[in-house]
């Protein structure tokens, strides 16, 4: 004898999928950022928040951090902020010099303030020199600290372009990174941002 087939009823079914698209569940979001700066004499090189020994820097209106610039933008398309070209104008006296983690700290409240938990973030800097992976963990180390999540979050990944177009030649510096935000209704106020 087959045993009787239950179905769900129609207005249990109705209920478990606005459950799930409901503001209270789990929201995702993707964002991309990029940013390049041409290498300049008398400038120091800043990546990740992380001094780089090199003859050249990279030249802009803040430390021209381009990896935390990648990673800002990603950051803010996620949350579909206006861009760091918006929030931080290359024409504001205040931001002239800007150490780019305070710049990250900053997009970190935006984010809090609208109840966006960091997942993880993943980046790519482009160039040809100096080589950089001896600096990575204490890049991952520095973005990690300034977000409030574990470095192992954090993906950072160095190439050259072989030689190719202004980054081969060692006329600039460039970067890609992708972040993945998730709605957390627990994030009340600046004040849920995790110590640091």
């Amino acid at each position: 004898m087959e045993a009787a087939q239950t179905e769900t009823p129609l207005a249990e079914q109705d209920e478990s999928e606005t459950a799930a698209h409901s503001p209270a569940a789990p929201s995702l979001r993707v964002g991309i950022g990029y940013d390049v700066h041409r290498l300049v004499p008398d400038r120091l090189l800043v990546l990740g928040g992380v001094r780089i020994p090199h003859a050249q820097g990279l030249s802009g209106h803040s430390d021209a951090d381009v990896l935390l610039h990648a990673i800002i933008d990603a950051l803010l398309g996620a949350a579909a902020l206006p861009d760091i070209g918006r929030q931080f104008p290359a024409d504001d006296p205040q931001f002239e010099g800007a150490d780019s983690l305070q710049l990250l700290d900053n997009v970190l409240k935006l984010l809090t303030e609208r109840h966006w938990r960091i997942v993880n973030i993943d980046s790519t800097i482009l160039a040809q020199g100096p080589r950089l992976a001896s600096f990575i963990p204490a890049m991952q180390a520095a973005i990690a600290r300034t977000l409030g999540i574990e470095a192992m979050n954090v993906g950072i990944k160095a190439t050259t372009t072989e030689g190719l177009d202004a980054i081969g030649a060692g006329r600039g510096i460039a970067a890609h990174a992708v972040a993945l935000l998730m709605h957390d209704p627990s994030l009340q106020d600046c004040a849920c941002i995790p110590p640091r």
